[in-house]
């Protein structure tokens, strides 16, 4: 997958939060400040300021005047992935965005599906405070999205976006040329793009860090390998890609599927800045609340070191900078915070349960023949050429350039 893209730099914490209506209010306070004080709210950086203007993010009808003279209603916020496995809303406007990675938005679309390498750590602690382990071999090296991911990593190294498709509506798959006819060719089995992007979802599913995804010369392997791969990217997004039947969601079985046993505090300021979690008892404990049963593999579960569940909570009740726009968020903790973080202990529980399938193809992937490197460049796929690695030309949306201007792309 050659072209590859840089992670999403916000510059400012406040564009980015659980739900859309915390977005809005942040909206709403910077507005109703004027001069210095609204500049000290935006938190200006060498990239953005509230005298810039800025096009549209393609897709998006957003003001384009600079933050100094906006007056208008916020603009619409998406629902985007934040790090691993965290669904969280953004504001779509340049003019708030670092580096928005404008690429990236040209084809995101409902066919496209998002390949994220994460950052690796070697222990400390993450951003936010979230105790970082020893990133281990049991981790996944990729991870897969359907939504805008912002390529985040909770340990805060920076890995990379590879976008399956390089146009809208899965059009010029982002694979090397040659490569899908080479293995339809070797495998006698047609590759789709979605093929290749569920077998490198198995093959990398938790192998040691590299950066080569095996390639298989046994049919029984690849079709293996993809239906597996299959249901590891149902699993990361959520089943809204790859459902075994339309519209199913992950679940886990009966008697093993996560409850609200003690009701959560309604009010936000009784959640203690960080869970609690019993593994004897299997039970989440938030302040007063309970939620089990809780696998602990699911508890366990980290991403470059860090533990998902633990660091998604603290996205949510930390404390935030008195004052900071960062501050403004709901008073009471929301019914469907408490619905996404049942849905989060289900995914993680059922990917720890793929693990053995997944160690289980390694080996005989190992054991198997497979295409070499030396294979892909006698086939001319590699190196795959420049022009591969680099964004196409996508017009598909007008896009409005700053101060209203026509875009010229």
């Amino acid at each position: 997958m050659p072209w590859s893209v840089a992670p999403l730099r916000t510059g400012r914490s406040w564009v980015l939060g659980p739900d859309p209506e915390t977005l809005r209010a942040r909206w709403d306070r910077l507005l109703r400040a004027s001069g210095t004080e609204r500049e000290a709210l935006f938190r200006t950086s060498r990239a953005r300021g509230l005298h810039v203007a800025l096009p549209q993010l393609p897709g998006h009808d957003t003001p384009t005047r600079p933050l100094a003279r906006e007056d208008g209603p916020c603009p619409e916020p998406v629902p985007v992935r934040h790090g691993p496995f965290d669904r969280q809303w953004l504001i779509p406007d340049q003019r708030l965005l670092d580096a928005a990675r404008p690429e990236l938005w040209r084809v995101a679309d409902e066919a496209q599906l998002f390949a994220v390498e994460p950052g690796r750590v070697t222990g400390g602690r993450a951003p936010g405070g979230t105790p970082a382990a020893e990133a281990g071999t049991g981790e996944p090296v990729l991870l897969f999205s359907e939504q805008l991911p912002d390529g985040r990593s909770p340990a805060g190294r920076p890995g990379r976006i590879r976008p399956l498709f390089r146009r809208p509506g899965a059009r010029e798959p982002n694979l090397a040329p040659g490569l899908a006819g080479l293995l339809a060719d070797r495998l006698g089995l047609p590759v789709a793009p979605l093929d290749f992007l569920a077998w490198t979802a198995a093959a990398a599913g938790h192998r040691p860090a590299g950066r080569a995804v095996p390639l298989p010369l046994s049919p029984g392997v690849w079709q293996d390998g993809v239906t597996l791969g299959r249901r590891v990217l149902w699993l990361h997004t959520y089943g809204a890609r790859c459902a075994p039947a339309p519209g199913e969601r992950p679940k886990l079985p009966g008697g093993q599927r996560p409850y609200v046993r003690s009701a959560l505090p309604t009010a936000l300021g009784a959640f203690p800045a960080e869970p609690h979690y019993d593994p004897e008892e299997r039970t989440l404990h938030l302040g007063a609340g309970r939620i089990a049963p809780v696998p602990p593999a699911a508890w366990d579960y980290t991403v470059s070191g860090v533990p998902v569940l633990a660091h998604w909570y603290e996205r949510r009740a930390a404390p935030a900078e008195p004052g900071s726009l960062s501050a403004v968020r709901p008073a009471r903790w929301p019914a469907r915070w408490t619905s996404e973080l049942l849905e989060l202990i289900t995914v993680l529980a059922l990917l720890d349960a793929l693990r053995p399938a997944l160690e289980d193809l390694a080996e005989r992937l190992a054991e198997g023949p497979r295409i070499t490197a030396a294979a892909l460049r006698e086939a001319g796929v590699l190196p795959a050429p420049a022009a591969a690695a680099r964004p196409a030309s996508v017009l598909e949306h007008p896009e409005e350039g700053p101060n209203g201007q026509v875009a010229l792309l």
